[in-house]
């Protein structure tokens, strides 16, 4: 490097220092304009979100009651099915030829009892030959019974009206009876969603009176369902259900919601997040989630202080509020947090607050 060179850098260093000492020092920058809120307590709504899954409303197992050959499957898998349609049929020539048989000793009863019971009035017959007679017939009826039953649980038929799923047997297998488990229907309208809090959560609730009423199956807590894409289920759940106890592997409750269905945007298996909506947080601090700073490990607010003087303040929040964040600790009312321009500003700079004019801004105001 030159000392030409050397002279050149020397002088732009000593003008720009002659420069920053006339506008004042490097601390003569004019003061940055930010936005704030005043911090102050509020009733503030407050949402808790937990992941969900989707159940079906009702699940049957379609089983045979009888043994016997698959000769059909009269349904495609995954289809909307109706109660009574016929799912399989199985092979009838054994169950026909027994029900048609017992039919013909039923009949055969019958006529011998017709023929005797009149006698017995005019003492042509002994008591006991009616007797006998009677309980032939009864013996035909119930044999006969038994046989049209088999016979007619050759076609196994839905029971509930729903989506049928996935066949466990084919036709030309053979099933041996109600242990064999041909496939489910699940009824998908109405639905049901399972969630669970944990017991700390809990706990919270149970010691605020209006929070431990909307935690009973039945009230009036309103349930959202964020769906997997983001989008948020166009109606809502009611809570029908509360575990009597927690579980012990996961030491959570088992919440449950149900949910209208009719365009089937709820799939039994499908997970997706729960929004619990109609708790308040009483006498709470909440500031927009854009003023909350992370970093180091730690979060904090820049709060304007005495001589419009910035400096940082750690924080402990809680739960979100719709774009509000509820401060569990580390503020107190009066405090002048920023909002916007939080970019711009270090503790210990001297700046211009303005108040936030967005009615979003305003704890409590949107959930």
């Amino acid at each position: 490097m030159t000392t030409k060179t050397i002279g050149v850098r020397a002088l732009v260093a000593l003008l720009l220092i002659t420069g920053c000492k006339k506008a004042g020092g490097f601390g003569g920058f004019p003061p940055t304009q930010v936005t704030i809120v005043t911090a102050q307590r509020n009733a503030v709504p407050e949402t808790y979100q937990f992941p969900g899954a989707v159940l079906p409303y009702r699940r049957v197992e379609v089983r045979s009651r009888v043994d016997g050959i698959i000769t059909a499957r009269e349904f495609d898998e995954g289809q909307i099915v109706q109660p009574g349609q016929v799912l399989y049929q199985i092979d009838t020539v054994r169950y026909a030829a027994a029900y048609h048989s017992a039919e013909a000793r039923l009949a055969t009863a019958k006529s011998s009892f017709n023929r005797v019971e009149p006698l017995l009035a005019q003492h042509a017959v002994a008591e006991q030959d009616v007797d006998n007679a009677r309980s032939s017939l009864a013996a035909a009826q119930a044999a006969y019974d038994q046989a049209k039953k088999d016979y007619d649980d050759t076609q196994i038929k839905a029971e509930i009206e729903g989506r049928v799923g996935r066949t466990n047997l084919e036709v030309g297998a053979r099933v041996t009876g109600s242990g064999d488990l041909l496939t489910t229907i699940d009824r998908i309208d109405p639905v049901y969603i399972s969630f669970r809090p944990s017991s700390s959560q809990l706990l919270d609730w149970q010691r605020h009176a209006s929070s431990r009423s909307l935690t009973r199956a039945g009230s009036a807590l309103e349930v959202q369902a964020v769906l997997p894409d983001g989008s948020t289920l166009p109606r809502t759940g009611r809570l029908d259900f509360v575990a009597p106890s927690l579980d012990a592997a996961t030491g959570t409750q088992e919440f449950r919601a149900t949910f209208q269905n009719p365009d089937h945007l709820l799939m039994p298996g499908q997970f997706v997040q729960v929004r619990l909506l109609g708790f308040t947080r009483d006498s709470a601090i909440a500031v927009p989630q854009r003023a909350v700073q992370t970093g180091l490990g730690r979060q904090f607010v820049y709060v304007v202080g005495a001589g419009d003087t910035v400096h940082a303040k750690d924080i402990v929040p809680g739960p979100w509020s719709g774009d509000q964040w509820i401060i569990s600790s580390g503020l107190n009312p009066g405090d002048r947090v920023i909002v916007d321009g939080v970019q711009k500003v270090f503790p210990g700079r001297t700046v211009v607050p303005k108040p936030l004019a967005d009615s979003a801004s305003v704890p409590g105001k949107d959930r």
